[in-house]
């Protein structure tokens, strides 16, 4: 009842507007002709509100047409159309209407107003905000890279997806990215998806990683299917070999040839070991193949023909190629490989003084008095001379200088009180070094460096003693002097020795580890009482003998000495690598006493034919081979001196876990 009597009443009031409209258009029809001033105002508020009123006007012809409005209500309601454009009307009339149709309010400019003041407020703050950044903008620059690692990982970390280089970048550059990282690192990359799994688990990453490290060094790709399991079982082993170095685990071999001979050189290289005796034989042992053919090796027709005999001087071995040098000026090469007669003999004026063979290229030295001679292998493996030299004075040591390889051999001469450089495309040797008054005694060389000590004698004693140089082989000139001692330096080893270390052995009994880039003494040890005669070094460790017959094994860095152990006769040969150590003790008289020419070769006694020891430290060692050989005796030997004694007791088997604990000076004798 109440909707009823509401429209009722706006349906009266709609009505008597409309016919007030008409009364006041028709007053204000000539005032509006005549052009009032004062109603251009008025006219000017009418404009704007209908303005305002036309934005609301579409929603609420939609209203109109629900509610059954007439077009004549529309145009004259909705002020659209061009009666209602025509019409001029008061507000109070307008405001009427919108009241009536439920359509507008009379707070619309209010809330127009409010709406502009809040832009224009919002407006300041921006510009202000604006104008403190600029003034910010450099210290923000700053920081900018500072900062871009951080949101590059927090951008990493929003990802939940494949990280991207696994879509977008080939599998091939993916790669060469992860070849950066160590073990750990792939390790750890191998966890995050099964993309970077696949990635970090690749056999071409762990190969080099092998490699790199020193394992497997002429090995292939395809040659393991898993060389991540080949890596960690290569750093197991070697594990294991380092902690049998230091607690002196392992097995040792005396290699005897001829028990009635005495020792007179003997050389290593790789896994074969070379010794010549006076009788003149020549005997090489290969460790890894112990029943190898090629271990007898047959004297020239020429040097066995004599009688009696000469004595082998000086032998030589590398991994391809075994040389001997006779007091009579001979010298027989022979091949590893196949052993039985020389492939390459020739003839000397004189004794040879030295003896050296490249261990990477087919390449022989011989010096006899002041004569040297090139002997080189062509591509099809014949033997020439390649040249012939000679030089002031007797030379008392050469060295072929490493690594050259496919380039022209290069020699270090040591002659008197001066050192030569041999290459045979020059005519005359470089002189490298040579001062009046300061013989060399002891020579080495590397692949960039040579080496070499110098006594000091007379009045040049006072000037800080004995010293080492070293020069460098590229420019000529000396790059560092170092050492200072009273006594003379009498072995050097470069060659051997890690980058940047150079180790060396004294009269005055110590071993002293020199730093070449700082020009100091990393280590001095106190080692043998009768002078150092042989010395060899690696990373950690360090091994030396000495003139009374003593073996030590040092650690470097801590400066302890690990274990000895002590043969009879000076130690003249010291040569280790990863599981494997050769020592040989040869004694300075060839002639023990009571044997001569005429008598039998058993006379010269055990004790003074010198001795050549075999250690393998590598974990698969069979426990038999920690017995020494004397103690494996089967009672079948012919020969008249020996102990026979055969121990196959289990309580001497089990002690076979360590080397045995009797000094072998007492067994021997």
């Amino acid at each position: 009842m109440a909707g009823d009597e509401l429209a009722a009443f706006r349906e009266r009031w709609k009505r008597e507007l409309t016919s007030k409209e008409e009364e006041q258009r028709l007053d204000c029809a000539p005032s509006i002709s005549s052009g009032v001033p004062g109603q251009s105002g008025q006219r000017n508020l009418k404009n704007k509100y209908f303005e305002d009123f036309k934005n609301l006007k579409a929603p609420n012809l939609l209203k109109l047409e629900d509610e059954g409005c007439t077009e004549d209500e529309e145009c004259v309601v909705g002020g659209g159309g061009p009666k209602a454009e025509s019409e001029e009307q008061p507000d109070y009339v307008s405001i009427a209407h919108s009241l009536l149709d439920g359509r507008t309010s009379p707070l619309l400019d209010r809330i127009e107003e409010e709406r502009t003041r809040r832009k224009r407020q919002y407006q300041s703050m921006t510009n202000e905000c604006s104008a403190s950044l600029q003034q910010l903008q450099p210290q923000r620059k700053a920081k900018k890279e500072e900062q871009l690692v951080d949101q590059l990982i927090q951008d990493l970390n929003e990802v939940t997806d494949i990280p991207f280089f696994d879509i977008e970048l080939p599998y091939e550059l993916a790669l060469k990215i992860f070849q950066y990282l160590n073990c750990t690192d792939l390790g750890r990359c191998a966890q995050v998806s099964r993309a970077w799994r696949v990635l970090a688990e690749d056999s071409i990453l762990w190969f080099k990683m092998c490699t790199t490290e020193g394992y497997h060094q002429d090995a292939s790709v395809c040659d393991s299917p898993c060389w991540k399991s080949t890596l960690r079982d290569c750093r197991n082993s070697a594990k294991t070999v380092r902690s049998n170095w230091k607690n002196r685990v392992g097995s040792i071999s005396q290699l005897q040839f001829e028990l009635g001979k005495v020792l007179c050189d003997v050389c290593s290289c790789d896994n074969f070991v070379l010794a010549g005796y006076t009788s003149g034989d020549v005997r090489l042992w290969d460790t890894l193949h112990w029943d190898s053919a090629a271990s007898y090796l047959k004297t020239n027709s020429l040097s066995a023909n004599t009688e009696p005999r000469p004595y082998v001087s000086h032998v030589q071995v590398s991994g391809t190629v075994a040389a001997a040098a006779y007091e009579d000026g001979c010298v027989d090469l022979w091949s590893t490989e196949t052993g039985g007669e020389p492939i390459h003999h020739y003839q000397s004026p004189g004794r040879i003084q030295a003896l050296a063979l490249s261990s990477d290229s087919p390449v022989l030295v011989s010096a006899a008095g002041p004569d040297i001679r090139f002997d080189c292998a062509n591509d099809h493996g014949y033997w020439r001379t390649l040249c012939q030299a000679q030089l002031p004075k007797t030379v008392e040591s050469l060295v072929l200088v490493p690594g050259r390889r496919q380039q022209c051999p290069l020699a270090a001469v040591a002659a008197g009180q001066a050192v030569y450089l041999l290459d045979p495309r020059e005519d005359e040797p470089r002189t490298l070094h040579s001062v009046y008054g300061h013989p060399v005694t002891c020579l080495d060389a590397s692949d960039s460096k040579v080496a070499f000590g110098v006594k000091r004698t007379g009045w040049a004693m006072h000037d800080g003693g004995n010293k080492i140089h070293v020069y460098s082989l590229e420019t000529g000139k000396p790059v560092v002097c170092v050492g200072s001692s009273l006594g003379d330096f009498t072995c050097i080893n470069l060659k051997d020795s890690p980058p940047h270390l150079l180790v060396c052995g004294n009269k005055d009994r110590r071993v002293r580890v020199f730093d070449l880039r700082a020009g100091s003494s990393v280590a001095s040890l106190y080692a043998h009482h009768l002078g150092v005669t042989s010395v060899q070094t690696d990373d950690w460790k360090l091994v030396s003998g000495g003139g009374e017959g003593l073996v030590c094994v040092w650690e470097t860095r801590m400066g302890a000495k690990l274990w000895e152990m002590h043969n009879r006769h000076p130690v003249r040969h010291v040569r280790f690598n990863t599981s494997t150590l050769v020592t040989a003790n040869i004694p300075d008289d060839k002639s023990p006493r009571g044997a001569c020419i005429t008598d039998d070769d058993l006379t010269a006694h055990r004790r003074h034919r010198g001795v050549i020891c075999h250690y393998d430290f590598s974990e698969d060692t069979l426990s038999q081979d920690h017995i020494l050989p004397i103690c494996r005796s089967d009672y079948t030997e012919t020969y008249g001196y020996n102990y026979n004694i055969g121990l196959a007791v289990p309580y001497d088997r089990l002690s076979a876990c360590s080397f045995p604990t009797l000094p072998q000076g007492s067994v021997q004798d």
